[in-house]
């Protein structure tokens, strides 16, 4: 459950408050191009500015390898968050030295400053103390509001914890409440539904889930790994080979708990256009490979998501990106939003799913998280979670 101090628990009046955020968003053309994460933190940076905070953002984008790469400057972000606040948002050209170091210190009260990308200096994901007292010396207390970025323990999200009062923003707080409740004590009959690429990627999330869950429904591609598991040829289809001793553990442990499709649609190439065709699970032909879950396991999946009062669900059914081998991940995100369970998608890929499905207004949750959802699913501590004061 949630026990960690939030912004409310804290006098913020006349401070300077250095907020960790998750602005990791796609840019295009020097615009952001999805402003989902930008917009989940408004609650908490709105509450800061509307109690007389001074607020200095904080963030990474992209993966810059610790080196100034221009396109992956946050200034883009500046711009954006500005028409969102109605406000003017400063950017520093830097998050630590005397570029940060001078505007943090001109800052008033009601005034918002983004610092530039934590992911230009290598010190970030060593989480280098002195870079960790750096980003400390601007402020007067730190906020973590970057769930996305929970799990990892890098200087903005853990180091920093340890030099300033650190709290929860209302982004963490509300990630933390449903994903925690859904692991910890979700109302009963919980479903988890996990599909993606590779079972490696979701081992310890099966053996977690296979103490609290009801049913795990399988689909994507990790679903061809228990296939092949279970004796099936597979054709071309994408699987884990040093994973299928897991597979066969996994499968012996859960017993009746873990699903698998019935039916699949197959391909005789990796490409929207290919010749394809639906078939019963069972030795697939050479040549073939599978792409998607069929409709008859959709139906059964659905049926099993309709009598859930916990749904959660990380990972696409089939190659979703593919309007052909896309109607497996629809078909189930249609059923999630059709039920009466409080429901909760993570996972880029989901996630995604269930905007271009149009539903994400009828799901209860959608995490901003992936790797941080998937390693509370899994039962882990995340670091930027646990250097917060507790409750």
């Amino acid at each position: 459950m949630f026990n960690k101090q939030t912004v409310r628990d804290v006098d913020v009046r006349g401070k300077k408050v250095l907020v960790r955020v998750d602005f990791n968003v796609p840019l295009k053309d020097g615009q952001v191009a999805d402003d989902t994460r930008i917009r989940a933190a408004l609650p908490t940076i709105t509450y800061l500015l509307d109690n007389g905070a001074a607020v200095i953002l904080i963030s990474h984008l992209g993966r810059p390898k610790g080196e100034h790469k221009p396109e992956l400057s946050l200034r883009p972000v500046a711009t954006h968050l500005e028409k969102l606040l109605g406000r003017p948002v400063t950017f520093a050209e830097d998050c630590i030295g005397p570029a940060a170091e001078t505007a943090a210190a001109a800052l008033e009260p009601g005034q918002v400053l983004l610092l530039e990308n934590t992911r230009f200096h290598p010190e970030e994901k060593k989480n280098d103390p002195q870079m960790a007292r750096q980003l400390a010396a601007l402020a007067d207390l730190y906020v973590n509001d970057a769930f996305g970025s929970a799990h990892r323990a890098h200087a903005s999200t853990e180091g920093v914890a340890h030099y300033l009062p650190a709290v929860a923003g209302f982004l963490m707080e509300k990630e933390i409440r449903y994903l925690g409740q859904a692991i910890a004590n979700p109302e009963k009959p919980f479903t988890a539904i996990l599909g993606g690429a590779k079972i490696g990627d979701k081992i310890g999330v099966i053996r977690n889930l296979l103490d609290k869950a009801d049913q795990i429904l399988i689909g994507g591609g990790m679903a061809n790994t228990f296939f092949k598991a279970q004796g099936y040829p597979v054709g071309d289809s994408l699987v884990e080979d040093d994973a299928l001793e897991t597979a066969r553990s996994l499968l012996a442990d859960a017993g009746s708990k873990l699903r698998l499709p019935v039916d699949v649609v197959i391909a005789d190439a990796f490409d929207n256009a290919a010749n394809s065709r639906i078939m019963a699970v069972g030795p697939i032909p050479e040549g073939w490979r599978i792409l998607d879950i069929g409709p008859e396991t959709v139906a059964n999946y659905a049926k099993v998501i309709a009598a859930a009062k916990t749904v959660v669900w990380n990972g696409p059914m089939g190659v979703f990106e593919m309007p052909n081998f896309a109607k497996g991940t629809f078909g189930i995100a249609e059923a999630v939003a059709a039920s009466d369970a409080v429901s909760i998608v993570g996972g880029g890929d989901s996630v995604a799913a269930v905007k271009q499905s149009g539903l994400a207004e009828k799901i209860t949750h959608i995490s901003t998280g992936g790797g941080a959802s998937l390693e509370m699913l899994e039962g882990k501590v995340l670091p930027g979670l646990a250097a917060l004061r507790d409750a």
